[in-house]
């Protein structure tokens, strides 16, 4: 299971200020989304594929700050995601375990929201495991124990703690996307709109 596919356009706001603005695209067999500040200054892109579980398969990492670059492209194999980091001219290979539900968060809010999405598929109230975290500026996969936990009857509200000490609220609306998320700072990512793709 999967949110609903389509285009999402959500705001990241700072004290009530505009931080960033994440685009994503999600199909039954991959997503793409990037998150731009306002300059445009820094630029973190994602592309990937997704088998027939809605589970991620390969995916590939691009951050721009400036004229500086990097990217990264990993697989999942088994229990391992492994893959290479490239900038300018050096190339380093990475490789972690993947979690027992084998999730994988390239940091977009969409991620999450698949994460969120296999938990409810599931029946799940509460979700705790390692997850692929890539990290958005070294694009460093590492693997981090994670909670996400059904806070109503309906499904529609959850807490998630990405380390020890934090975390956040999450709210679906009623189709299963991720209207807002809240973080312990009070830094809201506010869904400004969305379109439905034909695959929908």
């Amino acid at each position: 299971m999967l949110p609903p596919l389509g285009r999402y356009r959500y705001e990241w706001r700072h004290q009530d200020r505009l931080a960033a603005i994440e685009t994503d695209t999600l199909t039954a067999s991959w997503l793409s989304g990037e998150r731009t500040d306002p300059s445009g200054g820094n630029r973190h892109e994602v592309e990937a594929e997704l088998d027939g579980n809605g589970l991620i398969t390969r995916i590939r990492l691009r951050y721009t700050r400036g004229l500086f670059s990097r990217s990264a492209n990993y697989e999942a194999a088994g229990e391992i995601l492994q893959g290479s980091v490239s900038a300018m001219a050096g190339r380093n290979a990475i490789e972690t375990k993947l979690g027992r539900f084998r999730e994988i968060d390239g940091d977009l809010l969409i991620f999450k929201a698949i994460v969120i999405a296999h938990a409810r598929a599931a029946d799940r109230s509460r979700f705790t495991s390692r997850v692929a975290i890539i990290d958005p500026a070294t694009l460093v996969a590492k693997s981090i124990k994670q909670t996400y936990q059904r806070r109503d009857a309906e499904g529609l509200l959850w807490s998630f703690e990405p380390a020890i000490g934090e975390r956040e609220q999450i709210e679906l609306d009623t189709e299963g996307r991720i209207a807002r998320r809240i973080d312990s700072r009070g830094d809201q990512t506010i869904l400004a709109s969305f379109e439905p793709t034909a695959e929908a």
